[in-house]
Parts: C-alpha cells; sequence; structure tokens
C-alpha cells in the first residue's frame, strides 16, 4: 500500500505529473462531506500543463471560500493590492454550490458553479488538505476537454 499522503506532497511539489498518476492517487483518497469542508481553503495545481493553471494565475487564484452549501465561493482572488475578492467575471459571472454528486463511482463533496457547466469534485488527502479534480465542460470554461487536479489548504 503507499503513502498517499507522501504521494500527494511528491506530486505537488512536481515540475510535471502525469495525470494517470494523480488518477491513481485519487483513487486511495477518501471521499469527503459537504460539511466537513465548510470553511476557507488556499488553494494550488498540479503540474498537469493545463490551461486552467494559466488562467488562475493571471487573476491572482488564492483559493476557494465554503461558508454553506448554498454559499461558495470558487474564486477567491488577490487585487494588485493584495486583498482577497469573489472573482465573479473571471467565474463566469457567479460563484457556487455544494452538494454531494457521484463522481467515479463515490459520493463525494462537489462544487457546483453557478453560471459554468462545471464541477469540483473533492476528496481528503489529510485533515487539513484536499484533492479536487474540475470536471465537466472544460471547453466552456477553458477552450480544453482534459480534467484539471488541484488542492486545497485549509486556512
Amino acid at each position: 500500500m503507499t503513502d498517499v499522503t507522501a504521494d500527494f506532497r511528491r506530486f505537488r511539489d512536481a515540475t510535471h505529473v502525469d495525470p494517470d498518476d494523480l488518477d491513481i492517487l485519487w483513487a486511495a483518497l477518501t471521499p469527503v462531506t459537504v460539511a466537513e469542508i465548510l470553511g476557507d481553503w488556499r488553494g494550488g495545481d498540479f503540474a498537469t500543463g493545463h490551461l486552467a493553471s494559466t488562467v488562475l494565475e493571471q487573476v491572482g487564484w488564492h483559493g476557494k471560500r465554503f461558508h454553506g452549501p448554498l454559499d461558495a465561493q470558487p474564486l477567491i482572488c488577490r487585487d494588485a493590492d493584495g486583498a482577497l475578492f469573489s472573482h465573479l467575471k473571471a467565474g463566469g459571472g457567479g460563484e457556487a454550490s455544494l452538494w454531494p454528486v457521484e463522481f467515479r463511482g463515490e459520493s463525494t463533496a462537489t462544487m457546483v458553479y453557478d453560471k459554468m457547466p462545471v464541477l469540483d469534485h473533492f476528496k481528503r488527502v489529510d485533515d487539513t488538505t484536499l484533492m479536487g479534480i474540475m470536471n465537466g465542460k472544460l471547453e466552456a470554461a477553458f477552450g480544453v476537454s482534459d480534467l484539471y487536479y488541484f488542492w486545497l489548504e485549509r486556512e
């Protein structure tokens, strides 16, 4: 059995990660409930070469905020002065909600964007870290169809 936390850290710190390796890691992680992920999260992504990484860097993505099941802010960004704000324009013009959704045969907490056909599925790496997979009609959001792999750490 592999140590998923060590694998996660290795992939998070790598200069390039194969999405197939991230899929193996995802399969070993534990699903989470909506209630377990409420709060403020700082985010980053895995170096798969996905276009979303460039887009999020350009808008100053910091992380996500989950205040309640119907009150989720997917794109918490930093402005030029360093202040955090919910970037509605970059998020397709809206925010999001949280639901338990089946993905790859498991029900796990999932963020559903208000105005984009996109879902962010979450699983637990450890008590303060989540792995996420962005899924859906990513062509509408980023012009590519590949899944986007990212992580969140509780603030």
